[in-house]
This record gives C-alpha cells, sequence and structure tokens, in this order.
C-alpha cells in the first residue's frame, strides 16, 4: 500500500483455512445491515476519515478470510459487528471500546500487530485488544471456567473494566446466536458457563437486564420443557396480569399526579429465570409466587429534590396500599456499597395479591439499568472484601457528572487481584498464590511430598529453578526426585507461610530422627564401657561442650562431624564421674590422700573449710558441677586422684555420689572465715527490653567485692535468657544480689543455676 499510514498486514492464513473462514452468501447478504445498526447506534461518536480506513481494513480482512470462526461456525467478524452494536445500546457508545471489539478480531486472526494497532488508533485501544488477547488465550487452554479462581483470573487478564463488559455483551450476543444449534452438547456447555461466570460478573457488574437474560437463555438451553413450561404458563396469564396491572397503577398514578409529580410508572413480570427459582425455593407453582411482577416508579425531579420526592411517592403508594414492612428495603438514605439507589416496598394490591412497588428517580434508574456501578452483593451473592473496596472507587468515579461514565473507566485498571497470581498444572487445573510465589511455593501447595522431593520445573514449556517466580497464566510442570529433601535455605525461597512451615517440619523431623541415630550411638559404646548413661551428667557435657542443646548435639555426631569415641571418653573423664567403675572399697578414713599439683582451682592455702576432723595439708576443689561459694550446705568426695572435691549439699549428682560411693564422703563445713571470691552461675529471664542488661550489669559492679566473670543473652519471641558468672564471697551477699536483680523492670525470673 502506498499510504504510508495505512495498516502493513502480517502473512494471511493458509489458503484452506482462509478459504473457511469466507463469509458465506447468508452472511455477505446481512454485513451491510449489520454495519449500517452500528452505524446508527455510534452515530454521536463517529469520526468519518477513520472509520473509512477501518471500513476498508475490515473489508479486506473478510474478503481474504481473515476473520475466523468459532466452534458453532459463527464468523468472528458478525459477531462482532453484533457485539459492538449491542455495546453501543445496551451500554453506552464508546469510540474505543468499538474500535477495540472489531480490531481484536483482525489482531487474532494475525493480521495485525498491537504496535500497528497503537499507532493508528492509540494506546488506549491497543490496552483494550491486549486484554481480549489475553482472555482469548486463557480459553485457549481448556480450563474448566466452573471455579471462583478462573473468574479471578478472568478478571486480573483483563486488566480494564471495560474488557469485562465487553466480554459479557459479547457472550449476550453468543447466546442468542447459538439458540436451536445443532451441537446441543456444546451449547449446553456454553449456556452452564454462561450462568455461572458471566450472569453473575454481570451481576456484579449491575448489568441487570443482560443479566437476566443470560441466565433465562442459560434456562432455556439447559432445561427447555422448564423454561417453555413458564413461558407457556407466563403467556396464558398475560391478560389477566395485564388487567391487573392496569387496575393497580390507574388510581396511583391519578394521585402522584395530583401531587405535582413528573413520573413514567411501568408494570413488569419477573424474568423466568427468577421464576423458576421462586418455584424451587417456595415449593409451590406460579400461581402461588410471592411477588411474580413488580411495579416501577420513576420520577423526573433535579438532584436537590430526589430524596424528598420519593419519600414522597412512597407515602402515596403505602396510604393507598396495605404495606408489608418486612419486605421494605430503604436503598436511597443508605445506597448499596455499589450505588445502587432505590425505595423497595410490597404492598397488598386488589385482591389481595402480593405486588412489589420500586419507586427510584430517572438518575438512579439510569445508573441502576446500565450497570455502571457494580452491583455484587444482592441478593445472596457472596462479597469480596477487596471487590467491597474496589466497587466503592468506581462509585466514587460515577458521581463526577462531569464525564461519561465509560471515560471515567478509561483510565480504572482492573488491579484488584494484583496481589495474587494464577498458575495452571499441564492438565489445565488452576491455582491461586499470592503475589511473589516461586515454583517452590507452587509444589509444597500442591502437596508436600511433591514439595520435599521439588528439583525444579517447566514453566510454559522451559527448565526453570526453585527460585522462578511465578506470573499469572504460567502453565507449571513440577518436577521431583526421591533422592531430593528440603534444605536450610530453602526457607529462604518460598513465599508462603503453608510451604515454610512445611519446610521446618520435614527439617525438624529429619533432625530429630538424626539426633536419635547420634543418641542410640553413644549409649551402645557407653554400653560397651559398662558406663551407665545418666541424662543429666550427659546435658551438663553438651552445655561444656558450647552445643545449645542436646538436639544439636546428638546431631553432630549422627552426621559424623563429631567423633563418637572422643564424645565417650569426654563423658566418662567428666568431673562428675569418677574414672574407676569398680574402685577398691575403703573409707575416707584409709584412703590415701595425694598431693595434687596446685592450679587456679586449689585452695589448700586457704583455711576456710574445715574437712573431716580437721585434717590440714590436704589438697581440695570446689566442684565445677555444682560450684559451692561460702554458706552453702556442702560435703567432701575423695576423688580417684586423691583431690577431695568440695560439693553442694544439693548438687545434681549428690545422691548419685552417696549412693554409689558412701565411703568416699567426707564430712566437710565452713571455717567461719571468709575466704576469696568463688564463681557462681545466674540464669535470668525477663523481657527483651533495651537496657535490661545494662541495668543488670550497672548492679553487679556497684557491689562491693562481687565481680562479673561471664555473661551469656539468649532472645526469642520477646523473651532473653542470660547466665551470668558472678564472683562472690558468700551466699549473704549472693543472696542480696538476687533480690536486686529481681527488682529490676521486666525481669522475670533469677535462679542459681550451679
Amino acid at each position: 500500500m502506498e499510504d504510508k499510514n495505512n495498516i502493513k498486514e502480517k502473512a494471511a492464513p493458509p489458503d484452506n483455512l482462509r478459504e473457511a473462514n469466507k463469509l458465506n452468501d447468508a452472511e455477505l447478504a446481512s454485513l451491510p445491515s449489520l454495519y449500517l445498526s452500528l452505524c446508527r447506534s455510534a452515530r454521536e461518536i463517529t469520526e468519518p476519515a477513520s472509520d473509512r480506513k477501518l471500513r476498508s481494513l475490515i473489508t479486506r480482512g473478510a474478503v481474504e478470510g481473515i476473520f475466523s470462526r468459532d466452534r458453532f461456525g459463527f464468523s468472528s467478524l458478525i459477531r462482532a459487528l453484533q457485539s459492538a452494536d449491542a455495546f453501543c445500546r445496551r451500554v453506552s457508545p464508546n469510540r474505543n471500546v468499538i474500535l477495540a471489539m472489531l480490531l481484536f478480531r483482525l489482531c487474532d486472526g494475525e493480521f495485525l500487530t498491537m504496535g500497528q494497532i497503537e499507532e493508528e488508533w492509540g494506546a488506549d485501544v491497543a490496552k483494550m485488544v491486549k486484554g481480549l488477547l489475553n482472555v482469548a488465550s486463557l480459553y485457549s487452554r481448556g480450563t474448566t471456567p466452573e471455579s471462583e479462581n478462573f473468574r479471578r483470573l478472568l478478571m486480573a487478564f483483563a486488566d480494564d473494566i471495560r474488557v469485562i463488559i465487553m466480554m459479557i455483551v459479547d457472550r449476550l450476543v453468543l447466546m442468542k446466536l447459538i439458540n436451536h444449534h445443532p451441537a446441543e452438547r456444546l451449547v449446553r456447555d456454553i449456556a452452564v458457563e454462561s450462568n455461572y461466570l458471566y450472569a453473575s460478573l454481570a451481576h456484579r457488574l449491575g448489568l441487570y437486564s443482560i443479566k437476566s437474560e443470560l441466565e433465562d437463555m442459560s434456562l432455556k438451553y439447559t432445561d427447555r420443557s422448564t423454561y417453555t413450561d413458564i413461558a407457556r404458563q407466563l403467556n396464558e396469564r398475560k391478560n389477566s396480569r395485564d388487567a391487573y396491572i392496569s387496575a393497580f397503577i390507574a388510581p396511583l398514578r391519578e394521585k402522584l399526579q395530583s401531587q405535582g409529580l413528573n413520573f413514567e410508572i411501568k408494570g413488569r413480570t419477573k424474568s423466568i429465570f427468577s421464576i423458576w427459582n421462586k418455584i424451587k425455593k417456595q415449593k409451590n407453582d406460579i400461581d402461588h409466587i410471592y411477588d411474580l411482577f413488580a411495579i416501577r416508579i420513576i420520577i423526573d425531579t433535579p438532584p436537590e429534590k430526589e430524596k424528598s420526592d420519593c419519600w414522597l411517592a412512597y407515602s402515596i403508594v403505602t396510604d393507598m396500599y396495605q404495606p408489608n414492612p418486612s419486605r421494605m428495603k430503604d436503598w436511597i438514605s443508605v445506597p448499596k456499597s455499589n450505588g445502587y439507589e432505590s425505595l423497595h416496598i410490597t404492598v397488598a394490591g386488589p385482591d389481595g395479591k402480593w405486588v412489589e412497588v420500586q419507586i427510584r428517580t430517572r438518575r438512579m434508574d439510569l445508573v441502576a439499568e446500565k450497570g455502571l456501578a457494580a452491583h455484587w452483593r444482592y441478593k445472596g451473592i457472596k462479597s469480596e472484601e477487596v471487590l467491597d473496596s474496589w466497587m466503592n472507587k468506581i462509585r466514587d468515579l460515577l458521581e463526577d457528572v462531569d464525564s461519561g461514565p465509560m471515560e471515567l473507566m478509561r483510565n480504572f485498571k482492573m488491579d484488584i487481584y494484583d496481589k495474587e497470581v494464577f498458575v495452571f498444572t499441564p492438565r489445565g487445573d488452576l491455582f491461586r498464590l499470592p503475589a511473589g510465589a516461586t515454583l517452590l511455593d507452587f509444589a509444597f501447595h500442591i502437596h508436600t511430598n511433591v514439595g520435599s522431593q521439588c528439583t525444579g520445573g517447566r514453566v510454559n514449556g522451559k527448565n526453570e529453578k526453585l527460585t522462578y517466580r511465578l506470573r499469572s497464566g504460567d502453565t507449571v510442570e513440577i518436577q521431583t526426585s526421591a533422592n531430593q529433601s528440603p534444605k536450610p535455605d530453602w526457607i529462604n525461597i518460598v513465599a508462603t507461610s503453608k510451604a515454610r512451615t512445611k519446610i521446618r517440619q520435614t527439617l525438624k523431623e529429619r533432625q530429630n530422627k538424626s539426633a536419635e541415630l547420634g543418641r542410640e550411638m553413644l549409649m551402645r559404646r557407653l554400653k560397651n564401657r559398662k558406663v551407665e548413661f545418666d541424662e543429666a551428667s550427659v546435658s551438663k557435657l553438651v552445655k561444656k561442650m558450647g552445643y545449645r542443646n542436646m538436639t544439636d548435639f546428638f546431631n553432630e555426631i549422627a552426621e559424623g562431624r563429631l567423633d563418637v569415641n572422643d564424645v565417650m571418653e569426654r563423658y566418662v573423664n567428666f568431673d562428675t564421674q569418677p574414672h574407676d567403675s569398680h574402685p577398691e572399697r575403703v573409707s575416707a578414713e584409709e584412703f590415701n590422700l595425694q598431693t595434687a599439683q596446685p592450679d587456679e582451682s586449689d585452695t589448700s592455702g586457704d583455711d576456710v573449710l574445715v574437712i573431716g576432723n580437721d585434717i590440714k595439708g590436704i589438697n581440695y576443689r570446689f566442684a565445677k558441677c555444682c560450684n559451692p561459694i561460702y554458706g552453702d550446705d556442702v560435703f567432701g568426695f575423695v576423688s580417684a586422684e586423691g583431690v577431695i572435691k568440695i560439693h553442694r549439699a544439693d548438687c545434681p549428682n549428690s545422691r548419685n555420689i552417696r549412693e554409689r560411693y558412701p565411703y568416699r564422703v567426707i564430712t566437710t563445713r565452713w571455717s567461719g572465715k571468709v575466704g576469696s571470691q568463688m564463681g557462681v552461675t545466674l540464669r535470668v529471664v525477663g523481657q527483651d527490653d533495651i537496657g535490661i542488661v545494662t541495668n543488670i550489669t550497672s548492679i553487679i559492679n556497684k557491689e562491693k567485692n562481687m565481680s562479673l566473670r561471664a555473661i551469656s543473652i539468649d532472645s526469642n519471641d520477646g523473651l532473653f535468657q542470660g547466665h551470668l558468672t558472678v564472683g562472690v564471697q558468700d551466699t549473704d551477699s549472693l543472696n542480696a544480689l538476687v533480690r536486686k536483680i529481681k527488682t529490676i523492670k521486666g525481669v522475670k525470673e533469677v535462679s542459681r543455676t550451679r
């Protein structure tokens, strides 16, 4: 084409497909009238120069067989023209929407590119075409639409509220086309989908008349006998019903006119689908349906008089006919969250028949009929908080009377589900996860075992790692291996709490099993040496070796990072266990005391202890298992080295020593002379507040003849646990220190550990 502004087409479809797509004689004959009808509906928004270019492009596309056919054999061009016309008549004439509905079929047929559409008709049209293409790709996956997730994904893919409305209108056109189509199974599937998905969306968006038509046609195609029977009964009663409505309206019209109101009053019968639901719910026949028809009073009045005129009409109706208070609904004083405003009252008309009367203004009726405010919680449809907020935004936009409703929607992005992603399995199953979820999250979402054995996956046919972040529309296939198991770093990969919890549980279970194995290994070695396994002694050994808990300690043994033979030797030679399992039975007085080499714990130079019958020149040491200090009740124990170990009377090992080695126990008492500082460990538990440790250390530093030798702090879940090693002279000074620490704000517990 010579004109540089003309569109450059993509490669055309194969010849056989083009021939199948070409319009037949009947379709060609209908094309002029369809286009003329659209032009009449969109007369106020036409642009002749651009429209001629679009018409030329559509004509070439039709001649060349670019417009595809749907599953029913209908030409997409015919559907596009009918849908654009219906949008203008049923919603609102909008130039960009019409362009998008027509150009989408050319882009879908690979006749145009998105870049070409944006260059010629603008970014807004291109955005809507992209939304329609996204929805088309969603359907091409063959996913069942009968799920809430599908509806959510549909709305996320559409990206623009106008795209959702276009889809609803197009579905209305399709439902009208398939009446009496020979593909009965396909017709039924489309009818079920239309009722579940599109009628529900139309309801939420306030497209009431479209919603009713979709529901009626859905019932017609899925249960034609029921539909026909109700339609027949309504038709048989039409004359009597019309006469009744006229008798009800006549005196009411006269009274309303006498009050100076400018109004329109009309009667309508409930939709067939609505009547069918009432028959099922009330378990009754059509003659006894509670409110088979309704009267609508539409008042022409300025905005400042809307409420007063509506309530005036309400008082006239209720004065003339007996109201049912339980059926009164005031959506004028407190409008629905979607902006719907109206007064509803059910009254007893002539012959005692119940009639519903709806009172609203022309503005209220326009919003309700055109559906430009969402109406999604009406009559039991389940609400969603995120939609509630979004729909309230729409209502705020609608209050701007300076712009047309479709223009307001133009820049309103459909981002209500931007915090979620929707992904498919290769079989077409649809899953919803939070935004930021990874391939590993998806694996755990399917099943814990799948997640635990996940090695990666294929996303849209490409291999991806565990860290791949999912995007809406991805098709994900998880790859697993029996040799795979969760790793600690997986915690940092996943974004969902479910996956994180499952990983931690699996790691904990694996660690516990490993720790149990390490425990059994140590117990077997000790049993071979005929050494008793003592839980308390092992616990002390674990702490002495620097492990946080016994699980970590035994896990190290099982994993081979800690030599079990070395652990066994440490345990056997631990201070609280004598080396000789079968010592010679001699009394403490007869035991050959050896002179030990002096070390830092040797206190033989002090005379603060009276050992036995005031034995002099004997080396003794304070046992590290209980760290006695001056003032504690103590006893001596003659060790295998010939050195006396001084234990507290309440030492954890006291009972074991006295039962197994009573002949080595020697009476010991303090002499009355206070010696040098001796180490004692305090356990402090409290709130993890800033400054609490500083306050504790400050108290210790202020005390005379007392020093802080070591401190360790662990913090978890708002609490801290500290171990303080303090040098003190006697129990009196220790007890005084404990009392002072307990007075610090935030300290919950102070106790001596050894």
